[in-house]
């Protein structure tokens, strides 16, 4: 992250970096996990304890009714309810292809990022929001408001 923040390292080289390469984490993972989020306070003080070489990701079809109640990391529980309280106003702030996506298909445009709750605490149950709490937000507020919402939702899901 020191290398990325001091040189503007973009994405595009990020991505070839070594540390990095031996991970064989989809782009979209490390996007999100480690150039967006890997050097945001709250995000490290609830992951930056796991063995990355150890997590695989999986692109994979989760039912909404899964979404109803999953937590997010402790640093930044209450932020998924945030979001959820309005979620046309966080769609409309985004690029109109996100909305229009919603719309169309009842779901977001780019997977968020779960975790098994396992990979953080051999006793855990169920999945995490790593990443994406604005669309795991909207998702529960649409459902409020009785917006159309999809029955499945694709996510990157993190296993050790």
């Amino acid at each position: 992250m020191k290398r990325r923040q001091d040189g503007g390292l973009g994405f595009e080289r990020f991505r070839t970096d070594p540390a990095l390469t031996g991970l064989s984490w989809p782009d979209d993972v490390l996007r999100d996990f480690l150039y967006e989020h890997g050097d945001h306070g709250p995000f490290v003080d609830d992951y930056g304890h796991l063995d990355l070489s150890t997590i695989t990701w999986t692109l994979e079809s989760i039912p909404t009714v899964d979404f109803h109640t999953m937590p997010t990391g402790e640093s930044e529980a209450g932020l998924i309810e945030h979001f959820a309280q309005h979620p046309v106003h966080w769609v409309t702030v985004r690029p109109p292809q996100v909305g229009q996506h919603w719309n169309d298909h009842g779901t977001w445009l780019r997977p968020p990022l779960l975790i098994d709750r396992r990979t953080l605490n051999p006793g855990g149950i169920g999945l995490q929001v790593l990443e994406g709490r604005t669309r795991v937000g909207v998702l529960r507020g649409r459902l409020r408001e009785q917006l159309y919402v999809a029955s499945e939702h694709a996510a990157w899901v993190g296993r050790s």
